[in-house]
């Protein structure tokens, strides 16, 4: 350890009313490792005993994204699976709180449409749309809605009135799209596989719980 009175960086330390000139990392050194000081963050000191080569204090291990898999099971037996292996059970959650891994939800639905979550104020539908089929031309006068694509690609056509599609769009996968209120609108399936999608209306447009099984069934529940 070096000698407090005697500081080899600045040999005026102790007589310097200023705090600034002294060194405290070369007037204390660490004395369970020689090549470390006594305040040097603990990284030496204190090694992390879950994982070998980590220090306990270290900011990199707790926001590493592989943290989670390096530690058994037993270790943390309240933290659930982010993806559950387990098929989601598809219907309507409203209107009370309601977490869900969107995505998942989306690619598992086979109906051409079902309600997710139908509230007061906004509705999450899921919809699955045959190769070479679409949602039929259509128009919301008092509701906006938005539309993301999970799987698959589209052809998105808008305009004022149904003869006048004027805007067109071709959109893919993690694209997101907003129909306006009052804009007639028809979305193609362009691709090779079922269109996934979920919408998203504002204010609810389907009656509580919605399912369509099939495009057939939800031209006749209009």
């Amino acid at each position: 350890m070096y000698n407090m009175y005697n500081n080899p960086v600045n040999n005026n330390a102790m007589h310097n009313t200023g705090h600034n000139n002294m060194n405290y990392h070369n007037m204390y050194q660490n004395p369970y490792n020689e090549d470390g000081h006594m305040y040097s963050t603990y990284n030496m000191m204190y090694q992390c005993p879950y994982l070998a080569g980590s220090t306990m204090y270290s900011h990199n291990l707790w926001y590493s994204p592989n943290l989670w898999s390096q530690f058994p099971a037993q270790y943390f037996p309240y933290v659930s699976q982010v993806k559950a292996s387990t098929p989601i059970i598809l219907r309507d959650y409203g209107p009370n709180p309601f977490v869900v891994d969107i995505d998942e939800a989306v690619k598992q639905n086979k109906n051409f449409r079902l309600a997710l979550w139908t509230g007061k104020h906004l509705q999450i539908t899921l919809m699955s749309i045959n190769v070479g089929d679409d949602i039929g031309l259509e128009i919301h006068p008092n509701l906006d809605q938005f539309i993301r694509i999970v799987e698959g690609q589209a052809l998105v056509k808008m305009g004022d009135s149904k003869d006048k599609l004027d805007f067109q769009a071709n959109v893919y996968e993690d694209y997101v799209f907003v129909i306006p209120a009052g804009k007639w609108h028809n979305i193609i399936n362009t691709g090779y596989k079922p269109l996934k999608l979920y919408s998203i209306y504002a204010p609810p447009q389907h009656p509580f719980g919605t399912v369509h099984k099939t495009k057939a069934d939800a031209e006749a529940a209009e």
